[in-house]
């Protein structure tokens, strides 16, 4: 009996633990948009480093969040969990201290570090606490506190932001980490391992994040340095010498065979990628054009925001319930087209847009996500054998965290193009709308390319029809 409620309080105090950390990521990445110009106002900041406020975290993320992963089904998913969340609670906490905007920047790396570590665990450890009979609805939770955190994001952080100052969104999550920290401390017994024993890919591990650092750099900067070209090339060779490396070892970081012996499963990720590069930099253009160009204030704008992750809350259970009964890529693909019917209205952008209007293409744009999300990952997911589960997982969540990063990439690479290095103002509301139109113009094309993939990835596979 004690051991059977022993059981049933980790069980409790693990789910406790994911649910929290779940939140924190999409509150942590949607919050942080409507508090840009007030910290470009605090240090005097010009646009390309603002954009980078946001980047930078992303792309720390996704370039540390397969290494960290594999070294967790090695080492034990706990260890580097607590590592993790240590990390991000102190850099948070930095993060609001910061006394410069370089302070911020190294701040938020370490943040992004952290979160790599958190989100490269938590599943993970919440898989190995539950049954599998027990799984679907716990993962139902966690999906739950995924969407609280992208639905009280936007509305925390325009209040926090101008009624306290935007350091005290970094303050929230350095306390939510803390808490984490504590309960994981005290309440976690135990270790879980994914892969003990086997070898740990350093080589790999190093290509990769090198890789993909040298190569995002390298596009934000075409603009701004004559090297970029060069910077870009390296990255590409970096990823060509990962890729090759990855296919040559019997224990890699990233299981890349899959992509090559698995066409549902490539593809479902290529549309995955695109889908995300797509729509992810969506809230934070317009949170600029709401604050910049309209003259809202951070607090109103987090409330017109909102319609965007209440629609994809309310509509994505029902959407992976409707991929189990109609192919995944019909869901996934009409999600897709929605999206880009919201991104080609967002080409129109202009200072008389009705607020209303705005309003209706973050519904489109949040509709078409939610019908995306949850029949695309069916489809990653149901086309591998159980035992490359957790890679293919993983395989999607870099999937994910690329294509935000390229979204904020190309946002940057075409607005430091179109208006320079300039604090916002606006003196400059006309130069960031053109930026902005820019921006919807090739989101538009990207998402119309993803449609394609995600149609051309044909009918789920069975899990046994493929192979490494």
């Amino acid at each position: 009996m004690i051991e059977g409620r022993g059981e049933q309080s980790l069980k409790r105090y693990t789910l406790l633990v994911a649910c929290t950390t779940a939140f924190m990521g999409p509150f942590m990445g949607s919050s942080i948009n409507l508090a840009i110009p007030a910290i470009g106002l605090e240090f005097g900041s010009g646009t390309l480093m603002l954009n980078w406020v946001v980047t930078i975290y992303f792309l720390a993320s996704v370039a540390f969040l397969v290494p960290f992963g594999r070294l967790a089904d090695i080492k034990g998913r706990k260890k580097i969990f607590i590592v993790g969340i240590t990390a991000f609670s102190i850099s948070s906490l930095l993060c609001g201290l910061a006394w410069s905007m370089e302070m911020l920047l190294i701040g938020r790396v370490f943040q992004g570090i952290g979160s790599a570590m958190l989100f490269g665990t938590s599943m993970a450890m919440l898989t190995s606490v539950f049954p599998p009979q027990e799984r679907g609805r716990v993962l139902g939770i966690n999906g739950t506190a995924v969407y609280l955190g992208g639905t009280l994001g936007p509305v925390l952080g325009g209040a926090l932001t101008h009624n306290l100052g935007w350091q005290y969104i970094f303050y929230l999550s350095a306390f939510l980490g803390f808490a984490i920290l504590g309960l994981t401390l005290v309440k976690l017994k135990g270790e879980w391992y994914g892969a003990a024993g086997e070898e740990y890919d350093l080589r790999g591990a190093a290509l990769y994040t090198a890789g993909l650092v040298v190569f995002i750099y390298g596009i934000t900067a075409l603009t701004t340095s004559h090297w970029a070209w060069y910077i870009l090339a390296l990255g590409i060779i970096i990823l060509f010498f990962f890729a090759r490396h990855e296919l040559r070892i019997p224990y890699p970081i990233l299981e890349l065979r899959l992509l090559a012996h698995n066409t549902v499963f490539a593809l479902s990720n290529l549309a995955a990628l695109i889908n995300y590069c797509a729509i992810s930099a969506v809230g934070y253009l317009l949170s600029l054009f709401l604050q910049v160009s309209l003259g809202y204030n951070s607090q109103v704008a987090g409330f017109i925001l909102l319609s965007q992750p209440i629609v994809m809350a309310l509509v994505s259970p029902y959407a992976g319930r409707l991929s189990d009964k109609i192919e995944p890529r019909i869901v996934a693909s009409t999600g897709m087209g929605i999206s880009t019917l919201g991104l080609f209205i967002l080409i129109f952008i202009n200072p008389r847009m009705p607020v209303a209007l705005v309003i209706t293409t973050l519904i489109l744009v949040g509709l078409g996500a939610s019908l995306f999300a949850s029949p695309n990952n069916n489809a990653v997911l149901s086309s591998v054998h159980k035992q490359f589960l957790g890679v293919a997982s993983s395989m999607l969540g870099t999937a994910r965290l690329t294509g935000q990063v390229m979204s904020m990439a190309l946002v940057t690479l075409i607005m430091t193009s179109s208006i320079g290095n300039v604090e916002l103002s606006p003196a400059y509301s006309q130069s960031f709308i053109q930026a902005a139109r820019i921006s919807f113009i090739i989101f538009t094309a990207l998402s119309l390319l993803g449609i394609l993939a995600s149609l051309a990835r044909g009918r789920k596979s069975e899990p046994d029809q493929v192979s490494v």
